[in-house]
């Protein structure tokens, strides 16, 4: 094990202290270009200079949330932990209230708080399995206080293309160390690959059962990448073995803070974050339910609902909230740190792919379905000027698309929250923006853009589908012709699905294979998550479901493999081959054998669960 070299916090100058408080990126967000935007770096430092503002002992301090890693690039990696006195976050509001200029901190209030900066070291080596140890590549010094929740995240520069690398923080001056992670670069744009892996996730809710997904990928260790595509946690007030905490619905700083916090303490969760970088995108629960650019289910942007629905907290400054704890707490980028609502950016992964992650929820989406306007979004479903993603993101979007083909990726796998193919269901997914699905198939048919691979969460459901435009491309459900990609919809990690008997729960996806013709494939009994293979021949993709979230248990059961392959643009007939370990396959059949894989010992059994969820 790696400990890292000491630097006195005392002895420390200015001029120092204040190059490692910009070392920490959470000082940053929003912006680091404007006076105005961000937190006020040399002010924090100058904190630690006031008499009698001595440093926290190593004894006080611990890692309470583990470490994380994500956003690769081809020479860095971003890193993350959180070291504090407490698990607890503050409750200061300094960094989101204020009636001066919007993220000044030029206020007493603000100059008097935690004088007592946090010292942290860094270090990445390259990973030997046989050693697990090698010379230091890229380290580094941060530091953190409460304005940033205690939290660390700092970029590993420096380091080689798609290639394995350890990673370690240590309280300075001290053995007090985190545990030891691991992570992976990306490969560069022009790098000839054979495969890439990608496990993909979405909607993990705390009090419904518990984090198996995460765990079992983790342990299996058979992905380069995670893909989280969000829902990654709940805004809710649900009670329970795992109740919410805090036990309120979130609206303030500190409850996002802190809901964050409970859900970094899974173990399983940890572990996927603790050896994986992950790629994550937000879908509405990070800050509300059925979020649009002016609104929630529960909150939008009258008087009457302030007043009402949201203790006083408006849309904007919830919404501030979210987004600032979010930042603060998840391996990422901000690729705009002048637009604080972007999340949407993309990864070259060598010759192989480009990554395209979406918004399709709060950067500037048009009103959607909120249960009380159901008749008024069917009755706009059509218009052209609704959007998902407002027309900056769009038009990136299929710059995107033009820039991957013109280069020459074999493929495109674009990470969406919601459910892009023509499959009936409510207006809250992209049957709700007709006309800017539409303008997304015009882009890739009239440009001749193929080997298109769509991914989403959300529904809580396995849903496969071929890609297509129904009503202007002729296409053949029985062989696939005429489709301009595929989607993969997965499941949710823990939040609820199709409930009842797994028998039920397969006639249910009977119906809606039938009644949906681009539909292959639908399964909503398990929970899980599916793995994304990438190769220029084809791409393969692996869903496995847990049996149970009802206990913390290591159970992994597949349930179904397809394939496309390059320049087909649809899934490879016969569809998995024809048969399927749950759910319901368009031609196939259905063999349930619950032959699962303990992947903890990695031995196989037959195994059965009365409950699957809490």
């Amino acid at each position: 094990m790696h400990l890292l070299s000491i630097l006195s916090l005392t002895a420390i100058s200015t001029p120092l202290a204040s190059a490692a408080f910009e070392g920490n990126i959470n000082y940053h967000s929003p912006s680091r270009r404007h006076v105005n935007l961000g937190i006020d770096v040399p002010l924090v430092s100058r904190r630690s200079l006031k008499r009698g503002a001595l440093p926290l002992k190593p004894s006080e301090l611990s890692f309470t949330h583990g470490i994380a890693s994500g956003d690769p690039y081809p020479e860095s990696v971003i890193l993350w932990t959180r070291i504090a006195p407490s698990p607890e976050s503050d409750k200061s509001n300094t960094t989101v209230e204020g009636t001066v200029d919007l993220y000044n901190h030029e206020t007493e209030k603000y100059i008097q708080a935690d004088p007592n900066p946090i010292c942290v070291e860094w270090q990445v080596w390259e990973a030997d399995s046989a050693a697990n140890n090698g010379p230091v590549v890229s380290n580094g010094t941060a530091y953190t206080t409460s304005d940033i929740d205690y939290t660390v995240k700092v970029e590993a520069q420096g380091l080689e293309s798609f290639t394995t690398y350890n990673y370690q923080f240590a309280v300075c001056g001290s053995d007090n160390t985190s545990p030891v992670g691991r992570t992976k670069t990306a490969p560069s744009a022009n790098a000839t690959l054979d495969e890439l892996k990608l496990a993909v996730f979405s909607c993990a809710n705390y009090p419904k059962g518990y984090f198996n997904a995460y765990g079992n990928a983790a342990r299996k260790d058979q992905h380069d990448y995670v893909v989280h595509l969000g829902d990654y946690l709940y805004e809710g007030a649900q009670q329970g073995q795992r109740a919410h905490n805090p036990p309120r619905i979130l609206f303030g700083l500190w409850d996002y803070r802190t809901r964050h916090g409970q859900y970094r303490t899974d173990p399983d969760l940890q572990l996927l974050a603790q050896n994986f970088a992950w790629i994550s995108t937000w879908d509405d629960h990070e800050v509300a339910d059925n979020a649009y650019r002016d609104g929630f289910t529960y909150l939008n942007n009258t008087e009457e609902s302030f007043r009402n629905d949201g203790p006083s907290i408006s849309v904007d400054q919830r919404k501030m909230n979210a987004v600032r704890a979010y930042f603060e707490w998840m391996p990422i980028r901000q690729v705009d740190l002048d637009d604080n609502l972007r999340i949407w950016r993309s990864f070259q992964l060598g010759n192989l792919l480009d990554l395209i992650i979406l918004d399709t929820r709060n950067y500037d989406r048009s009103i959607t379905s909120l249960g009380w306007n159901d008749n008024y979004i069917d009755l706009i479903r059509n218009d052209a000027s609704r959007s998902l993603m407002g027309s900056r993101q769009e038009n990136w979007f299929y710059r995107q698309l033009n820039e991957s083909s013109n280069r020459g990726a074999a493929w495109r796998v674009i990470g969406s929250q919601i459910i892009f193919s023509q499959i009936s269901s409510s207006g809250d997914n992209w049957n709700g923006y007709i006309a800017n699905r539409n303008r997304t198939l015009q882009h890739l048919y009239d440009n001749q853009i193929g080997n298109n691979i769509f991914l989403a969460g959300d529904s809580h459901q396995n849903w496969v589908s071929d890609v297509t435009w129904l009503g202007r491309e002729n296409y053949d459900a029985e062989t696939g012709e005429g489709s301009i990609g595929v989607e993969f919809a997965g499941t949710a990690v823990s939040s609820p699905g199709q409930s009842g008997p797994i028998l039920a729960a397969r006639e249910s996806a009977r119906a809606q294979v039938e009644a949906n013709q681009v539909l292959q494939y639908q399964e909503g009994y398990y929970r899980g998550y599916f793995v994304l293979s990438i190769r220029q021949e084809a791409v393969t993709a692996r869903f496995f479901g847990s049996p149970s979230i009802a206990t913390r248990n290591s159970w992994d059961l597949p349930l179904a493999n397809f394939t496309v392959s390059a320049g087909e643009n649809h899934l490879s007939r016969p569809v998995v081959g024809g048969n399927v370990e749950a759910g319901f396959l368009r031609g196939g059949q259905t063999t349930g054998t619950n032959v699962t894989l303990n992947t903890d010992t990695y031995q196989w059994e037959t195994i059965g669960f009365g409950n699957m969820y809490l």
